[in-house]
């Protein structure tokens, strides 16, 4: 007698979650990126086209890997780790500078971060790695040897994108703290993380310069961008001046469709428009969460728990930095933002939530 096929149990509220962000994200994107995209291409479309090719291949992406049983990836973990750190490698050597970082790899016509791939191979590598340690989580020196691993790629990474660098640590206390029933321990941890943190800021000149900045942003020729989406947000008010009605994007808020794109999104549809897309993503935090504790296995809670950090720690950052709580780290605001490579990834991030969702108990 034949089984029945398994039917796909997946979470569709994280799905419709996330195609609304995308949806709105283009919309949103289109409104922000046209002026620039009609002054250096002489094409309103040149953002959009780009960022629709590469939201169509990360949504194609998604659906795979929804469908693959995550277990499926668990041999590939390690490799896919070494990757990263194989990628971070060759980004110092050969890899592209635009905008005075050196961020990007070329292969014949397509450019990518490698740092984007960096972050979800960190979370399927951390959470394999993590499961089969779970029983001597308790001692510090497994949090050390699950920790130490990670430092590699942070190191490369952060060298060229500090910002990114924060993230994957992040993402990496996220998971240890999780997992680890001692906490004191892992506040050692922590005091070690923001000492090496010191330590890396100190080591180049212009990353503490960007703390006096931040402080006093009128004082800097460098602090005009901030103060332009500060006043792009102060002139939103509550409903916004209308979709398509910003004007500090009007070559005021250089580059408005990367990092700075929320304080055109207040601008444009105010502080209500602004609060719904900060709901959405709250929204989809909150189903990471439910999907972590509902897994079948650690494995499985581990890498939505993993999604949920990336999640919170890049929207947080990226929103406290548009306001300057913080100072400009250089983080795009997940599926909004302008940027191929990292929607691709979030997406394929998200197939892989997905497909723990499929299989929760």
């Amino acid at each position: 007698m034949k089984h029945p096929a398994k039917k796909q149990r997946y979470d569709y509220t994280l799905l419709v979650v996330v195609l609304l962000l995308v949806g709105i994200g283009l919309i949103l994107l289109y409104s922000t990126s046209a002026y620039n995209g009609r002054v250096k291409f002489h094409d309103s479309f040149y953002y959009l086209k780009k960022q629709g090719f590469a939201t169509a291949l990360g949504l194609a992406g998604m659906f795979i890997v929804a469908g693959i049983d995550y277990h499926r990836w668990i041999p590939f973990a390690k490799l896919g780790y070494v990757t990263a750190i194989v990628l971070s490698v060759a980004v110092m050597f050969i890899g592209d500078e635009y905008n005075g970082s050196k961020r990007w790899l070329s292969l014949g016509p397509i450019s990518f971060q490698p740092s984007e791939f960096a972050k979800v191979a960190v979370i399927l590598y951390l959470s394999c790695v993590i499961s089969n340690q779970a029983r001597k989580m308790e001692k510090f020196t497994t949090l050390v040897k699950v920790m130490l691993p990670v430092l590699p790629v942070v190191g490369l990474v952060g060298a060229s994108n500090l910002s990114t660098a924060i993230i994957i640590l992040g993402i990496a206390a996220a998971l240890v703290f999780v997992a680890s029933p001692k906490y004191a321990q892992f506040l050692g941890m922590g005091a070690a993380a923001a000492g090496f943190m010191g330590i890396f800021l100190a080591l180049e000149s212009y990353r503490l310069e960007r703390l006096a900045i931040w402080r006093n942003p009128e004082k800097y020729e460098k602090g005009y961008q901030t103060l332009q989406g500060l006043y792009a947000i102060g002139s939103g008010g509550l409903f916004g001046r209308g979709l398509g009605k910003s004007v500090q994007k009007l070559g005021f808020l250089p580059e408005a469709q990367n990092d700075m794109i929320f304080s055109i999104i207040c601008e444009e549809l105010g502080l209500v428009g602004a609060s719904l897309i900060i709901l959405l993503f709250l929204i989809l935090i909150w189903r990471f969460f439910v999907i972590a504790t509902h897994a079948k296995d650690l494995t499985g809670a581990l890498i939505a728990t993993g999604a949920m950090a990336h999640m919170m720690i890049q929207v947080i950052l990226n929103i406290a930095v548009v306001t300057n709580s913080i100072p400009n780290t250089g983080i795009t605001l997940p599926f909004i933002s302008y940027g191929g490579t990292s929607v691709v990834f979030l997406l394929l991030e998200m197939g892989l939530v997905l497909s723990v969702s499929n299989l929760v108990e």
